[in-house]
């Protein structure tokens, strides 16, 4: 992989020869892209899209791997690089580009709204004990389920999924919670309308496939998730409601290795899980009667 050198990390004042006007905006040229409204701030897209670039695999970039990703030219990709770093959002030692703790802060104004993973945290750490196995809270967002509390459990092999995880909700047993709890319209929409994408040969990839594991959901109050997310990834997760009836969260317990079958999983996992659920979300009802209307 070629390092950025001093002509890159250099901002030239005007684009090379022969760029074109895109180019000179910022963007590398590439297929047309999606049809925006007039008050949509593409700058701010573009910052976003390099904070995106960083990521478990790649935690260290350069400038023309930050590029490359992102569909920037190397001066505009420098540009919001610099900015990052004068920020103190990001690092870099002159040819390599991280983030920094503080980047935290912008996802935790989110995370700072929610109610719910404060009130569910002891519960999932005590789940994770009681099983053996990694507990985690998921909200619906868009065709992902959002990670917004992990508890992973105590032993080599233990599940990790880190706090602001994206997953295809099709895929997973979280997921499977949430879309069945989606009103009956819009979880017609979401069939009618997600990338159903193929990740293992256990993943629902159709739309018959995934309506039939949903009214599964909907008729035993509890999804199975076997190896639809990754090959020998075991689960099993359970609505968590406001206290008054409506489905805020999914809470789930995953572990790797062996082949259980449903009706182990179900043995092993359930009735913990139906447990620390209902005791969320009586903490949840309990800070809605509080609170005032």
């Amino acid at each position: 992989m070629r390092g950025s050198s001093a002509s890159e990390l250099s901002d030239p004042a005007a684009p090379a020869r022969g760029a074109s006007a895109s180019d000179a905006n910022g963007e590398a040229a590439g297929p047309a892209r999606k049809e925006r409204g007039a008050d949509f701030a593409q700058s701010l897209e573009r910052g976003l899209s390099v904070i995106r670039a960083f990521g478990p695999d790649h935690p260290r970039l350069t400038l023309s791997d930050v590029a490359r990703r992102t569909g920037l030219t190397r001066s505009a990709a420098r540009r919001f690089l610099l900015t990052l770093v004068e920020l103190g959002y990001a690092q870099t030692d002159g040819r390599l580009f991280w983030l920094r703790p503080q980047i935290l802060e912008l996802g935790y104004s989110y995370l700072s709204t929610l109610t719910t993973p404060e009130v569910a945290l002891p519960y999932l750490e005590d789940l994770a004990t009681a099983v053996s196995a990694s507990a985690s809270l998921g909200v619906l967002d868009g065709e992902d389920v959002f990670c917004v509390a992990h508890v992973s459990a105590k032993r080599m092999l233990a599940v990790r999924i880190p706090v602001g995880t994206r997953l295809p909700a099709h895929a997973c047993s979280l997921g499977h919670v949430l879309l069945a709890a989606l009103p009956v319209t819009q979880r017609r929409s979401y069939l009618e309308n997600a990338q159903l994408r193929k990740l293992t040969t256990m993943t629902p990839s159709t739309r018959h496939e995934l309506a039939t594991v949903l009214d599964s959901v909907v008729r035993n109050g509890y999804a199975i998730g076997d190896q639809g997310l990754e090959e020998n990834l075991h689960a099993v997760a359970v609505p968590v409601t406001d206290g008054r009836g409506s489905v805020v969260a999914a809470l789930g317990v995953a572990a790797q290795g062996g082949s259980p079958t449903a009706e182990s999983l179900r043995a092993g996992y359930l009735d913990q899980l139906l447990g620390s659920a209902a005791q969320i979300s009586k903490q949840l009802q309990r800070l809605n009667l509080a609170s005032p209307r």
